[in-house]
């Protein structure tokens, strides 16, 4: 049973890595493997508890995918009333090299509020009211891509897989913050100075203004309820993080408040406006263009994970990597090139399910304390993780959805990323763990 679930699973994750070639959505294979997964496992003589086990895992999973859909729904509302567009035109620079150094910085923000997808699409987008030579787009576009990544590794919001550990309480907000901003920071600033030296010196071109964004004529007529709705927004995610901290309730609860806020508010927004038929700006209709394809990626490859815990597959994957290594930096730094390969959602989930939180009582009956130590919460284990699944993504093209994004966007090919950005993406990966080794260091004189 366990060699034909491990062949099924790799089988299906070949599938799901090569989306960009097949055309074939990655949420096809996502979900036939974890529907194939759960059956081999229940027709091997695990039917007893078979539903409470599954229960279980689909409660777990529904958090996050309750998340996401209210979080991507908010993001989607920003959108569709010009509010990105706001930022867009606050961004100046009087260099090539200066406007690389200023979507770098923007990018590596945003994405902590927002996510990577969304704000690569926002800045790749942008980029062709801004450069014309497609060969310089590409290279801004990556830069793009790195920072987005790094920026969604360091915020409790930013990142799919970052989600996941603080709302299972792996990862704390504050604690993660203060841990991994500096080095995803680094992670950044690196290979964006390595790539400005590739940049022409040269002044700003002229905005194209030919190619507009869908939705943002609002913000040219209506410029106050753009902000309004951007700011609104904004303050809703950021509510998140606040009321779990104040009620100790799952995420998901708050975001649900958050977009209730922002229902209420829209719909005396269009009666007012009476923007009916206009931009769709109620959330009824702005719900309908959510990527549902996504939510059901992660809804598949979950339980699809959750399927090889049930197994005890990922238990016995993780005493192999601790008796064959035993060291925080290598089984990361390792799990960090796997996703660039591989998505970094299931790499995440199949690390929470080989190793948990340690507790005072665990750690004293442990054999060996000082490792132990390290998967407390906030443990080093945890922090090297999410830098490691979120940053290591860029080291390939389609090593995240922000890659994937900007290369469907710009046509970037597979092998000049290669050539030009993954060496770049390295220096700073290996940067930022150096760092994050420096500050444990500094923690414990």
């Amino acid at each position: 049973m366990i060699t034909i679930m491990i062949v099924l699973f790799v089988l299906g994750y070949i599938g799901i890595a090569s989306e960009h070639i097949s055309h074939v959505n990655k949420a096809t294979f996502a979900l036939i493997m974890c529907g194939v997964l759960w059956a081999i496992y229940a027709m091997c003589g695990h039917d007893s508890n078979l539903s409470e086990d599954m229960i279980l895992h689909l409660g777990d999973t529904c958090e996050i995918v309750v998340f996401l859909i209210g979080a991507m729904t908010i993001v989607e509302l920003i959108d569709r009333y010009g509010g990105f567009n706001i930022v867009v035109r606050r961004i100046h620079a009087r260099s090539k090299r200066g406007l690389m150094w200023v979507l770098a910085f923007v990018a590596f923000f945003l994405s902590a509020i927002l996510d990577n997808m969304t704000t690569t699409i926002i800045m790749v987008m942008m980029l062709r009211r801004m450069l014309k030579n497609q060969k310089e787009r590409w290279m801004f576009a990556s830069v793009i891509v790195l920072a987005a990544n790094a920026g969604g590794a360091w915020s409790p919001i930013g990142d799919i897989t970052t989600i996941m550990l603080w709302m299972k309480n792996y990862v704390s907000s504050i604690n993660l913050i203060v841990n991994l901003i500096i080095p995803s920071l680094i992670s950044v600033v690196i290979p964006t100075w390595i790539a400005t030296r590739f940049i022409a010196t040269g002044p700003i071109e002229e905005l194209n203004n030919e190619d507009q964004r869908v939705g943002y004529v609002l913000s040219e007529h209506h410029h106050g309820l753009s902000v309004a709705i951007l700011i609104l927004g904004v303050a809703g995610l950021l509510f998140v993080p606040v009321f779990k901290a104040i009620t100790h309730l799952p995420p998901y609860m708050g975001i649900l408040i958050s977009l209730g806020i922002l229902w209420f508010i829209t719909e005396l927004i269009v009666r007012h406006y009476h923007l009916d038929g206009k931009i769709d700006g109620r959330i009824s209709q702005v719900v309908k263009h959510i990527d549902m394809s996504t939510i059901l990626f992660f809804l598949g490859i979950l339980m699809a994970v959750g399927a090889l815990s049930q197994a005890g597959i990922l238990t016995s994957l993780a005493s192999w990597l601790n008796d064959t290594f035993e060291n925080a930096y290598i089984i990361n730094g390792i799990i960090g090139v796997l996703s660039s390969i591989v998505d970094n959602v299931p790499l995440v989930a199949a690390c929470m399910d080989m190793y948990h939180v340690t507790t005072p009582e665990t750690i004293a009956m442990a054999a060996d304390p000082a490792y132990a130590q390290i998967f407390v919460e906030d443990g080093l284990f945890w922090h090297l993780l999410t830098f490691c699944a979120g940053v290591g993504g860029s080291l390939l093209i389609i090593g995240s959805a922000a890659g994937v994004v900007a290369m469907g966007i710009e046509k970037i090919s597979f092998t000049w990323y290669l050539k030009h950005i993954t060496l770049l993406a390295l220096v700073g990966y290996i940067a930022g763990m150096a760092v994050i080794a420096l500050e444990t260091l500094f923690i414990a004189i």
